[in-house]
């Protein structure tokens, strides 16, 4: 069964209506009025993105991500950006010494 996508427009619209009325009322990060609304929200923008891919072959340009998840992930690329940097300074010192002996030679 097909999703009627102005019906998910509206629904996705209410649902970030009740995201933000949860946000602005939230007593921190772990509350559950607010992960219960960022739930609904996150249903809500799934329900409309696959009805009006179903209906009109178009996607929006939005991703829904898990914050967890996304995090481990940003942790692992600082990672390896510090292990390309501590290669990076190994390289330079080895330049470095060919150039001073390049110029005793002289």
């Amino acid at each position: 069964m097909n999703t009627d996508p102005r019906s998910a427009l509206a629904a996705l619209i209410a649902a970030l209506e009740r995201h933000y009325e949860a946000a602005a009322a939230s007593r921190g990060d772990d509350d559950p009025a607010l992960d219960a609304a960022t739930e609904q929200l996150t249903t809500a923008f799934d329900t409309y993105d696959d009805a009006l891919f179903d209906a009109y072959d178009i996607a929006t340009p939005l991703i829904v991500f898990d914050g967890d998840e996304d995090d481990d992930d940003d942790e692992d690329d600082f990672d390896d950006l510090d292990d390309f940097d501590d290669e990076d300074e190994e390289d330079d010192f080895d330049d470095e010494d060919d150039d001073y002996e390049d110029d005793e030679d002289d």
